[in-house]
């Protein structure tokens, strides 16, 4: 391996452990973990409302640490598990997650060792009750008896500081991308051909309606008849079929919004 390769092997590592792994020596200027000795108010600090993110490009896939192999869910979907949590704090604070953020002890952040990052999750302390929504996005704790390490703010929240740990279950949040709607009687439409032969574009079309089982129309301009299919109903949909016919050959299709006179 060459020593550019091995370097950023290296770094990508670090990165994947995150911050409540064992870290290199030097890493950290505190050996051992702690509160912050004067912490803010934490009573106003607003929980993260759960929305969709795509994955993270860093800290998703599978990896080892001390020898363990750690497997990353696909999804976070369904899951459900009780078990142990720990929280970390200032000797973490300000350096990065493994997704690649940079770990805030005052935020409802935790990490987990196999739910996609980021993920939402609600975390109820089975021992008094008290629920909090946390946003994913570091790896750990590595110690088989735990299930999830919170942040300084998400321990308070859940008056679990002083006992080091508590008992909680976790219940991930699974969101799904949510199409843009589209203007006000807005018509979407995807316009995959022009010509100044209508016959050639209405053989088109006809070829398309049946290979894609598509609505299309046939407009003229001047002397110049436009080929489009729709309307659709999103912009999201636009799009997915925009890429798929141009993946087909219709390189020069792009998306339309107008209401021109139909042939």
């Amino acid at each position: 391996m060459k020593p550019r390769s091995l370097l950023s092997g290296t770094i990508l590592t670090l990165l994947l452990v995150g911050c409540t792994s064992a870290p290199p020596q030097g890493r950290y200027q505190m050996h051992q973990d702690a509160a912050p000795k004067q912490a803010p108010d934490l009573a106003h600090l607003e929980p993260p409302t759960p929305r969709y993110e795509p994955h993270s490009r860093g800290g998703n896939r599978d990896y080892q640490v001390r020898g363990i192999h750690y497997q990353v869910l696909d999804s976070a979907e369904g899951y459900r598990q009780e078990g142990i949590a720990s929280w970390y704090g200032a000797k973490f604070h300000g350096h990065l997650t493994s997704n690649g953020e940079i770990y805030d002890m005052y935020s409802f952040s935790a990490a987990h060792r196999s739910l996609p990052l980021p993920t939402y999750a609600k975390i109820t302390n089975l021992d008094n009750d008290k629920s909090l929504i946390v946003r994913i996005n570091d790896r750990g704790p590595f110690h088989p008896d735990r299930e999830i390490d919170l942040s300084y703010a998400a321990a308070w929240h859940l008056d679990m500081l002083d006992a080091g740990t508590a008992r909680v279950r976790v219940d991930a949040i699974h969101l799904q991308p949510q199409p843009d709607p589209l203007e006000p009687d807005a018509s979407l439409y995807i316009q995959v051909a022009a010509s100044s032969n209508a016959t050639q574009v209405q053989q088109l079309q006809s070829e398309l309606t049946q290979q894609y089982s598509l609505p299309a129309r046939v407009t003229q301009q001047d002397s110049l008849y436009k080929l489009q299919l729709g309307p659709f109903e999103t912009v999201h949909l636009a799009q997915q079929w925009l890429d798929r016919l141009q993946q087909a050959g219709f390189s020069e299709a792009f998306r339309v919004s107008d209401s021109p006179t139909v042939n």
